[in-house]
């Protein structure tokens, strides 16, 4: 089967259950997400968070974004050319998310580095052999899935990197005394703490089947795929992501490590 028609259809079709879908289209359903949301509303803007906007904030774009999604997909997918341009949509949105996420400062914009470095070279491979046709259905959902990867990833290390070069200043001066060039002393504070931004893509892929399992898998069964044209593909996506997110953050550590992503518009370090 080729990759094509096991991850673009269950996008489409894939909450296809026996009864015509995995959860009914009802009002009933609408009301309980907007109860959902309200309680995590609640939760979150207590105390110990303090979130409680920007889960709000979060669900209803979700709800416009959605909508809006909903309509301009169905038109773009019959078109390879606007199926290209809603990716560099995607991946320009995903560029400004995780480079705010990282700094308040001009240097966001380097999260274009990342990202593209992560998920450039595993589309061109999909498409060169052949195992993604090029076509709207098929390109956009894995690239959102791959673009979705880097983004965590970037953001997540670039936050924890910057973070922890705030906060261990000193040692960062200390080892520049010593004679370490600026790279190496940066990298030397903040590459573990980065590091960890891999771990939720390594739980992901060591629990699933065990404590999750991924909508790609659950959606190609119900579509009608076999048990293992479903693992085979969830595997593809589980592996891609991890190769994804390892080269995201690796970049975003030379970006740091290099002075061109910083805490701010000065750098806090030097």
């Amino acid at each position: 089967m080729p990759l094509a028609a096991s991850v673009g259809e269950p996008d489409v079709s894939g909450l296809a259950a026996s009864g015509g879908q995995l959860l009914p289209v009802t009002p009933v359903l609408g009301v309980v997400t907007a109860v959902l949301l309200l309680a995590a509303v609640a939760v979150a803007g207590r105390g110990l968070l303090g979130h409680g906007h920007a889960v709000l904030r979060a669900g209803l774009r979700a709800v416009v974004q959605l909508a809006a999604v909903a309509v301009v997909i169905t038109w773009v997918v019959g078109s390879l050319w606007w199926s290209a341009l809603f990716v560099l949509l995607m991946f320009t949105v995903a560029v400004r998310t995780a480079g705010r996420r990282m700094t308040p400062g001009p240097d966001w914009v380097w999260a274009a580095a990342p990202i593209g470095a992560g998920v450039l070279p595993v589309l061109a491979l999909l498409l060169g052999v052949g195992l993604l046709p090029a076509k709207g259905l098929s390109v956009i959902p894995v690239a959102g899935i791959l673009i979705g990867g880097a983004l965590t990833a970037t953001s997540l290390a670039g936050r924890r990197a910057l973070d922890e070069l705030r906060q261990r200043r000193g040692e960062v001066e200390a080892a520049l005394a010593l004679g370490f060039e600026e790279r190496e002393a940066r990298l030397e504070i903040c590459r573990t703490a980065a590091a960890t931004s891999l771990v939720p893509a390594l739980d992901q892929t060591r629990t699933v089947g065990l404590v999750t399992l991924p909508g790609a898998f659950v959606g190609m069964l119900l579509g009608g795929a076999s048990p293992a044209q479903a693992g085979t593909v969830q595997l593809f996506v589980l592996v891609g992501l991890l190769a994804v997110e390892s080269v995201a953050i690796v970049v975003v550590l030379e970006l740091v490590g290099r002075g061109l992503v910083t805490v701010g518009p000065v750098d806090a370090v030097r």
